[in-house]
């Protein structure tokens, strides 16, 4: 057996599914109608603490009669009552900002509102400019391709894994090539052997319409 293919029983357990050719059926998931019907199910008042809770109450916009207080370098002033929390901000010349509105008495921090508000923007910034973008490429075969068509997809598929993208590998059936989506499932097979020094099958074979499709993921890279 040459190197980067998959054993006898590992081939067959990988594609065995596949190759019943049973459909699957698609995730159900809710709709708008059922979404609005679950949110009217809220009373009014969960309702408008939940939408509240997204930004942040400020100074007099806080509704709580008294409040655990904050100091700015983190310290604990202690519970308040809202109106004397407030004046210890102003004489601070800073804001009152209620950080955990849940809590019992919520509790708010002593602050610069705006620059707080500008280094969060900035911190969230930076972390989206980290995140991992996950590439995903696509390579059509036809359950009738000729040896030199293959290779030729072969070698984009290996490329596509090299640089680090996950790759869609779509058979595309025609009339009554349908009935033979046996021939689909050797090329996906044969197609995971032949890349599995580089790429591993993320998604089995599926049945999907007129095509079959597979997802390979490229393999880790050791550090």
């Amino acid at each position: 057996m040459r190197p980067g293919r998959c054993s006898g029983e590992s081939t067959a357990r990988c594609f065995g599914i596949a190759l019943f050719f049973r459909s699957v059926g698609r995730i159900a998931q809710c709709d708008q109608l059922q979404r609005r019907r679950a949110i009217a199910a809220i009373p009014a008042d969960q309702r408008e603490t939940r939408d509240a809770s997204r930004g942040h109450r400020v100074n007099e916009n806080i509704r709580a009669s008294e409040v655990r207080v904050v100091a700015p370098n983190g310290d604990q002033v202690g519970v308040k009552p809202l109106h004397e929390a407030l004046t210890i901000a102003r004489e601070l010349d800073l804001d009152l900002v209620e950080v955990a509105p849940t809590a019992k008495p919520p509790v708010c921090k002593i602050l610069d509102y705006g620059k707080w508000r500008y280094e969060e923007a900035q911190r969230q910034k930076e972390s989206r400019k980290h995140q991992t973008q996950i590439i995903i490429k696509e390579m059509k075969f036809r359950p009738k391709i000729d040896p030199h068509d293959y290779e030729t997809k072969k070698r984009h598929v290996e490329r596509f894994l090299e640089e680090g993208a996950k790759v869609k590998i779509t058979i595309m059936f025609r009339g009554r090539e349908m009935a033979h989506t046996d021939l689909g499932a050797r090329i996906l097979e044969r197609l995971a052997e032949d890349v599995g020094e580089i790429g591993t099958v993320e998604a089995m074979p599926k049945l999907d319409g007129r095509n079959m499709v597979m997802v390979i993921a490229p393999n880790k890279k050791d550090k």
